[in-house]
């Protein structure tokens, strides 16, 4: 009998598959501008559930969970911008690129990077899409 069974992870996703996603702003992120423009998210921060249940039982009623707060650089602000849970992923990117002048790889693997590190977080989550709306 083991007693802790290995969760196969599903596998990875192809380029056209992750693509086609449509990237969702977490609920409980706190959206709020700097005074310089740029985008400030404060979210909860994520603790394995033990910890957070040992802080809950020591903290009693008046428990917050932990929070941080990440400030965002001009084009991570712009890419935060163009997250509104209905475009695609590769929609976004082509708007990043329009945007930006930067060449669609490099915004590509940019933008994809950006999301990947949102999503790590816990401050986006990921849909899956359909086709492409037309921009």
């Amino acid at each position: 009998m083991a007693l802790f069974r290995k969760i196969n992870a599903p596998p990875p996703l192809s380029r056209a598959e992750a693509l086609a996603c449509i990237p969702v702003r977490n609920d409980a992120i706190q959206a709020s501008q700097t005074p310089e423009g740029m985008v400030r998210l404060r979210y909860p921060l994520i603790l394995k559930p033990w910890i957070a249940e040992l802080a809950q039982r020591f903290s009693g009623a008046s428990y917050v969970p932990p929070s941080r707060q990440l400030e965002l650089d001009e084009l991570g602000s712009l890419t935060w911008n163009l997250i509104d849970g209905s475009q695609t992923v590769s929609v976004i990117v082509r708007q990043f690129c329009r945007q930006t002048q930067v060449h669609p790889k490099e915004a590509e693997a940019a933008v994809t990077r950006f999301l990947r590190e949102l999503g790590r977080r816990g401050i986006i989550g990921m849909a899956p899409g359909g086709h492409d709306k037309a921009d």
